[in-house]
């Protein structure tokens, strides 16, 4: 027995290797003080140099005895954790991520991590303001700090260095923080607020028939009042609650009746939950029943969960899918699982919320970054703890600390909004939460009415489960839906600004049966470019190559891609004529013409722009559901499953943007996001509508949504990506090469280019300029390379690629040329 071995855990020489949250191609090695050996665990944070002189938290990947062989391991400062705060699956689906996505563990590392669990030197703390914490509990060097930030206002951990004279002063922070004494300095942002209605209920001394006979002889001098009661009486023949709308509308009387009635104690007034998501006059139910079709559905996705491990679900728009993921939840649940729901849409997330909150109650647990870090520190801790059963939330919900998952949902599988373009890892949450799902052994559950292209194939080949629920839930119908040629309807001089005859119309009708509409322009701002009618100038980004869209809210030119802005230009800077003419719409601009037109319309609009603030979306939203808006104007934002029982006509004002953008999944997109928009119409048992405006009223794509011919959309497109060599059939890498230099970066792709093709041969195609070619200043060329998905090995492709980036980075002449990797980038 070595010497070694006879030495207490403690007195052994041990390093441990760890990941940091940096972009470095490797983990680093650091040596452990004695004194810290027994504090160290796998999934720990420890607190580390890096470089000259920057701290940072590092989580414990592995330890060991044996020291690196080609540099001196550095001492590590301090132990930040008595627990994990990682487990082992989760450093596993790091590194996937990291091979799989072509980046750096420690970028998923960034991305993983709440801020406040990631500190580093330059990591800015500032004071809590609640008053109920008591300052003289804390230590000295704790009170030192706070004393320190009630001068500063705003501190960062190298502050606190200075001023405490130390570098260990994670743990302090750690305490401070987890005690409430401190906060990461970032805006704090919306909290979920459930959504609540008022209902009236008859008091119960009047239950029975005689009292109800003697409320009325006691009610003969007052005949509005009466009149309530008697149709009050009427309405709960065949509702269960009766909101004071309700009441006031069927009874003809005004507030001051409905008013008296509760303070003579004769009504109550009762506040209940109520759902956005699946209507807005739907009241929470724990023990709602299935239709036939939802329950065939269920024991299909039951049956196929005893084959596979995927199952795609095609509901139609309030088919009743949520109902089918909550029975699915609780019976893993049952079963002493934990499960996910994944959701597109922060705001969509808040929706739903208030269902599941309803059936699982404290063992609900929301994340996403609308919540601030503190918040979401604590349901990392609480899902890391199982305190958490069910954990609903955005895209970076994956990253959680699972510890025994049973069952995944992801609703509105289709939808981009679960891949990130920026920074890295540039990640799809629907094929990570599928890998997370083999590590637990769990199954997962996609559910969408537009099934994305590759998702169906892979069910139609037997690769996932198909289940389809091809019905609306209850007598709710599929809208109808009318293309309106605007070519046409110009021709005939049927046209009023942006709106057909047949549009305008229609909103004129259903707003005089007291109907609501929502219109959608999937372009957000007033103009989208001003161009001089003299000489075609047209007003640009100084940063990127984009015309700068006018917002009439600001009265500013704005940059989409950059966030620059200028004031609105009158006269030409070309050529000095005021002859700046706007060109294209967008939702500021349909709301103006519409106020215009119609001008006795409340009108809202949706948008990224009308949305900011706390509470931005959930009051534009809340309004709408008020019907305090007759017209709701938005872009894709109101496509996201929202659902308003008011609603009965949907118009798109112009179809055309959407088809006939350069994409290859243009036509799948315009398919999806049409029939979501439709979906929101007509989702009770009346009969909405649809109005699409468009150039192009033949096009395929607007035969098939109008029809609900989604099976006849896959089935061309799959046809033309075989022929064409796009998904499902090939894999997609997109590399971008970018420098501030035009003829640097052109070189530079070409080299890149070149070197790939070396070993990868046609399957690498470009360099080309993107659709916007210049970006935050950087010129960008791009780089493509198709892969056959049988017969090759993908991880050595990506190893070739790797390879041949090492030695273009190696060339002194790409010194400063960065190259960014996006793997399945569509």
């Amino acid at each position: 027995m070595s010497e070694l071995e006879l030495l207490p855990r403690d007195r052994k020489t041990l390093f441990v290797e760890v990941v940091l949250p940096l972009a470095i191609a490797k983990t680093y090695t650091y040596r452990v003080p004695f004194e810290l050996n027994e504090r160290i665990e796998i999934g720990v944070r420890v607190i580390v140099q890096f470089g000259k002189n920057k701290i940072y938290s590092a989580i414990v990947k592995s330890i060991q005895e044996e020291a690196p062989a080609r540099y001196e391991a550095k001492y590590i400062l301090d132990v930040a954790d008595e627990d994990p705060i990682v487990n082992q699956r989760q450093l596993q689906l790091w590194d996937w991520m990291a091979e799989y996505y072509m980046c750096h563990t420690g970028d998923v590392m960034q991305a993983a991590l709440p801020a406040a669990l990631k500190m580093a030197s330059e990591t800015k703390i500032v004071a809590s303001e609640n008053p109920d914490l008591d300052r003289s509990l804390l230590s000295d060097k704790g009170y030192m700090v706070l004393d320190a930030l009630d001068v500063a206002g705003e501190l960062s951990v190298n502050d606190v260095m200075k001023i405490l004279g130390q570098k260990s002063v994670f743990p302090l922070l750690r305490s401070l923080f987890e005690h409430g004494y401190i906060l990461i300095s970032e805006e704090i942002k919306e909290k979920y607020k459930p959504k609540t209605k008022v209902f009236l209920k008859l008091s119960k001394v009047f239950f029975d028939d005689e009292s109800k006979r003697g409320l009325l002889d006691e009610l003969n001098r007052a005949p509005k009042q009466q009149d309530a009661i008697l149709a009050y009486f009427q309405l709960r023949k065949t509702k269960t609650d009766i909101s004071r709308q309700d009441l006031m509308e069927a009874s003809g009387c005004g507030t001051s009746a409905i008013t008296g009635l509760i303070d003579k104690g004769v009504l109550e007034v009762e506040e209940k939950v109520v759902s956005r998501f699946e209507g807005a006059d739907v009241i929470l139910s724990p023990d709602f029943k299935f239709s036939d079709a939802q329950q065939s559905a269920y024991d299909s996705i039951k049956r196929f969960f005893n084959e596979k491990d995927v199952v795609l679900l095609h509901g139609v728009t309030a088919s009743g899918k949520t109902q089918l993921y909550i029975r699915l939840i609780e019976e893993a649940l049952a079963q002493g699982k934990n499960a996910l729901y994944l959701l597109p849409e922060i705001a969509l997330t808040a929706q739903i919320t208030e269902r599941l909150k309803l059936h699982f109650g404290d063992k609900l647990g929301v994340y996403h970054s609308k919540f601030n870090d503190n918040e979401r520190a604590e349901v990392w801790h609480k899902v890391r703890k199982s305190e958490f059963q069910v954990v609903i939330g955005a895209r970076s919900s994956v990253f959680l600390p699972f510890k025994d998952l049973g069952l995944i949902i992801v609703d509105e599988e289709h939808e981009n909004s679960y891949k990130q373009y920026d920074p890295a890892p540039r990640y799809h949450a629907r094929d990570t939460a599928i890998y997370l799902a083999y590590q637990h052994q769990a199954k997962v559950l996609l559910g969408s009415a537009t099934p994305s292209v590759e998702s169906y194939y892979n069910a139609k080949s037997g690769k996932y489960g198909l289940v389809e629920l091809l019905e609306r839930f209850g007598d709710a119908k599929l809208p109808q839906i009318q293309v309106v040629d605007i070519t046409e309807a110009s021709r005939k001089d049927e046209m009023s600004s942006y709106f057909s005859k047949a549009l305008l119309t229609a909103i004129q009708e259903a707003v005089d049966r007291k109907e609501q509409i929502i219109l959608f322009q999937n372009r957000r701002g007033h103009t989208p470019f001003l161009q001089c009618g003299t000489c075609g100038y047209v007003a640009k980004c100084v940063n990127c190559d984009v015309s700068l869209t006018y917002h009439k809210t600001s009265n500013l030119l704005h940059c989409h891609y950059c966030g620059f802005s200028e004031d609105t230009l009158n006269v030409c800077p070309a050529c000095g004529m005021p002859n700046m003419q706007s060109k294209g719409f967008g939702t500021e601009r349909v709301e103006e013409e519409l106020e215009l037109l119609m001008p006795n319309l409340r009108i809202g609009r949706l948008d990224l722009d009308s949305t900011k603030g706390k509470y931005g979306f959930d009051r534009v939203i809340s309004a709408f559901d008020n019907q305090e808006f007759d017209v709701l104007i938005g872009t894709q934002m109101i496509t996201k499953g929202l659902d308003f029982g008011n609603v009965s006509l949907i118009g798109i004002i112009n179809a055309d943007g959407m088809i006939n953008f350069p994409d290859f999944r243009a036509y799948e997109r315009a398919f999806s996001l049409f029939s979501q928009v439709a979906g929101r119409a007509g989702r009770r048992q009346a009969e909405g509508t649809v109005i699409i405006q468009t150039y192009t009223p033949n096009h395929r794509i607007l035969d098939q949504v109008k029809n609900h011919d989604y099976d006849g959309m896959f089935m061309t497109e799959v046809t033309e990506r075989k022929n064409y060599q796009y998904p499902p059939f090939y894999r997609l890498i997109k590399l971008d090469v970018k420098h501030p230099d035009k003829d640097l970066v052109h070189a530079a792709a070409d080299h890149l280019a070149s070197l790939m093709r070396q070993s990868l041969g046609p399957r690498v195609l470009g360099p080309e300029p993107p659709l916007v070619a210049r970006v935050r200043n950087n010129f960008i060329q791009t780089i493509t390379l198709k892969i056959e998905r049988k017969d090759i090995s993908i991880a050595k492709v990506k190893e070739l690629i790797k390879q041949a980036i090492l030695h273009f980075e190696l060339d002194k002449k790409n010194k400063g040329v960065r190259v960014q990797i996006d793997v399945d980038p569509y």
